[in-house]
């Protein structure tokens, strides 16, 4: 009979790579996780339950794991925000699995993080710490896996800081230079669940996966950096510990906004205080061995694709923001300088009061979509309609007052890349 898995966060970055290694050890798989969309973009075969496993309740949760074979909790949360709850997911979450299991002979594979403690600096730590213990309590079949910064051909959170900051051009700008940092490989990590899936290794064990070795963060992205085919930097720059501060905590506002950075304050101190794990328990109950660094890179792709990536990730930020700022001004001029912008359509002999609902209706939808795009969820959204408005204001334009396209000041021609910009956003957008 095949063995059946259940995959919690099946679609992201290191639940997808467990899906993989689970299903090329014969497990029949089922994902669960909240986005259709994530979903979709997964390889077919896989069986699929669209919950927010946040609000899941254990007897909901007990009719969907009847008769699995192993549980496999790979979902999880840097930091609160609009779209997590760190309580919910780490904790709420593991108790209701834990009392839906209790009496059942499924195994659940928890997939913590290295370093997490109660007396943690940060709440991510210390909430996967409560949770594991709730697991670590129960007398059901488990086993925690905690893995040091994971890496992988999938340019994903950390993955992604890691390319842009290798990618910064000229000079490297070192936040946490010598932090001592481990990594995994994300492949290397799915085996290991794959391995403890199976019941190989024994169970209620909590094993650290981890690389032998170890770079400072500044080795670290110099690296990366050579992996990508970058040259060696100009000039390195240490940034005061203010300056990351503050960074964090504008990716901390960016996170109610529902932006998931990998820059927030929680990911900022998990570096500054060094991401290690001690590889023995592991070694112990008979674990493979990882791949080192320079060895998980050696065997990923470094090719034109991977360096426009890490590019455009550093400049996605300011094309939303430049986005945003450009028809939030637009939108509050046509508001401010009433008169004016309702003088440019009277003298084509438009009437007043078209005119005035003209720009006070303009000015009010280009302040929508540039409050719109700095939201995560409406981004793409925003950039749609921006395109379309823009259109929309150039066919208006050329109509009634066509002669501003030979304005010195190229009033109408400058509209042109800012429709380029919001057609380019859409498509950088994508995280999975």
């Amino acid at each position: 009979m095949k063995k059946t898995a259940v995959v919690l966060g099946a679609y992201g970055f290191i639940g997808a790579a467990c899906v993989k290694a689970l299903r090329s050890q014969g497990f029949s798989v089922t994902g669960i996780g909240r986005s259709r969309e994530a979903a979709a973009k997964m390889p077919p075969g896989i069986e699929w339950v669209f919950r927010d496993i946040a609000e899941v309740s254990p007897g909901d949760w007990k009719r969907l794991l009847q008769g699995a074979d192993v549980v496999v909790n790979a979902s999880g949360a840097l930091q609160d925000g609009a779209r997590d709850n760190l309580a919910a997911i780490h904790e709420t979450a593991i108790r209701s699995i834990c009392e839906a299991l209790a009496g059942s002979e499924t195994r659940f594979v928890q997939i913590s993080a290295a370093g997490v403690a109660e007396d943690a600096p940060t709440d991510f730590f210390r909430s996967k710490a409560r949770g594991d213990a709730i697991l670590m309590a129960s007398d059901i079949d488990w086993i925690v896996l905690r893995p040091v910064l994971v890496v992988g051909a999938q340019a994903y959170g950390g993955t992604a800081l890691l390319r842009a900051a290798a990618a910064f051009p000229l000079v490297q700008t070192m936040i946490v230079p010598k932090a001592v940092i481990r990594t995994v490989d994300v492949e290397d990590l799915a085996a290991a669940v794959a391995e403890t899936a199976d019941g190989r290794l024994g169970s209620r064990f909590v094993a650290d996966l981890t690389e032998d070795g170890g770079q400072t963060f500044a080795e670290l992205t110099q690296a990366v950096r050579r992996w990508l085919g970058y040259p060696a930097w100009r000039y390195r720059l240490t940034l005061p510990d203010w300056s990351v501060r503050l960074a964090g905590r504008i990716a901390d506002a960016l996170g109610w906004l529902g932006w998931r950075s990998p820059l927030r304050t929680n990911a900022l101190l998990s570096l500054q205080g060094g991401i290690t794990g001690d590889p023995a328990v592991w070694k112990n109950v008979g674990g493979q061995a990882f791949r080192s660094l320079s060895e998980t890179l050696e065997h990923l792709p470094a090719t034109a694709q991977e360096r426009s990536f890490a590019r455009l990730y550093l400049l996605l930020p300011l094309a939303i923001g430049c986005l945003s700022l450009f028809w939030i001004l637009s939108g509050a001029i046509g508001l401010v300088s009433l008169k004016a912008a309702k003088a440019v359509l009277t003298d084509q002999g438009v009437s007043q009061s078209l005119a005035a609902t003209a720009v006070i209706g303009g000015s009010i939808i280009d302040l929508i979509l540039g409050i719109g795009v700095l939201f995560r969820r409406w981004t793409k959204l925003a950039c749609f309609g921006m395109i379309a408005v823009s259109f929309g204001y150039l066919g208006a334009g050329t109509l009634l007052t066509p002669h501003l396209w030979l304005d010195p000041l190229g009033v109408f021609v400058k509209v042109l890349p800012a429709i380029m910009l919001a057609l380019i956003v859409p498509l950088v957008l994508e995280d999975r």
